[in-house]
């Protein structure tokens, strides 16, 4: 079957230059329009690997996200979000980018092309068949990333992808890849644009399914949230005056008391 990189594909438009403000974002509009379509394709896919990330984690297992660039900082991005929003340990889901925290901020030379340092990145949190890595690449191409990923395999480590091309290295490589294939960039061969928002779309759909299945969800509150600022204070208050029907100044003393949503509505219940 033929490789061919579709990120890298001259763009559908020309002469952006020329286009006035109104035009390139109702232009880019467009294109992003047709990501969620293509998302759409891959259901069975991302529910396949969602399923086995669940059993994994349910097994004291963890979930890692292996990338560079755009795709690394995305994979990140997921991973740091967990903890606040679901209540889970930072140990549990952990991005990790070529060319380390720098990385996040500035890209590294060369970094993406290692064929050794992924799997050193990845030794350095005693990685085991308990856990699943998913590897991170728009272009399928990523020497950092498919070493990584071979590494796994030959330890029995379960892999997975998401990428934007079909036929890539990465998704031959992965035991459960995810392609979705959103075609040329607006702008030649930028695919932190729809690429990456494909990418976002389906680490949202792989995390958020799974700590649901997992129980960090009631109803479909966040009640295992950190309470890490006055939002989330205030959320959490609401979150319990409306499940338990009791008054706001009951609910902000439970909250003061328990630190925790969940705690608090168990142990009220309990003493009523």
């Amino acid at each position: 079957m033929s490789f061919i990189k579709t990120t890298e594909q001259d763009s559908n438009y020309n002469h952006l230059e020329k286009m006035s403000a109104l035009e390139l974002i109702q232009n880019i509009n467009k294109e992003d329009k047709t990501v969620a379509l293509a998302v759409e394709k891959v259901i069975p896919e991302i529910t396949a690997l969602t399923s086995l990330i669940t059993e994994k984690l349910k097994s004291g297992g963890r979930l890692f996200y292996l990338g560079a660039g755009t795709s690394g900082r995305l994979g990140i991005l997921d991973a740091s979000e967990c903890p606040p929003t679901f209540g889970v340990p930072h140990e549990l889901v952990i991005g990790i980018i070529a060319g380390g925290d720098t990385a996040i901020r500035k890209a590294v030379e060369n970094a993406e092309d290692s064929t050794t340092q992924g799997w050193i990145d990845l030794q350095q949190h005693h990685i085991s068949e308990k856990d699943v890595v998913v590897g991170i690449a728009a272009s399928g191409t990523t020497p950092y990333v498919i070493a990584a990923l071979e590494a796994c395999n030959k330890q029995h480590i379960v892999t997975g992808c998401i990428t934007c091309n079909k036929n890539s290295p990465l998704s031959k490589v992965a035991k459960f890849p995810i392609e979705v294939i959103v075609g040329p960039e607006f702008v030649t061969g930028s695919s932190r644009m729809k690429a990456g928002t494909a990418q976002k779309m389906v680490l949202n759909m792989l995390t958020t399914a799974t700590m649901i299945s997992l129980g960090k969800i009631k109803g479909n509150k966040m009640v295992d949230m950190q309470l890490s600022n006055d939002k989330l204070v205030n959320r959490g208050i609401d979150m319990l005056a409306n499940e338990l029907n009791i008054d706001k100044r009951t609910a902000s003393k439970l909250l003061d008391k328990y630190k925790n949503v969940r705690t608090a509505i168990l142990n009220h219940q309990n003493e009523h």
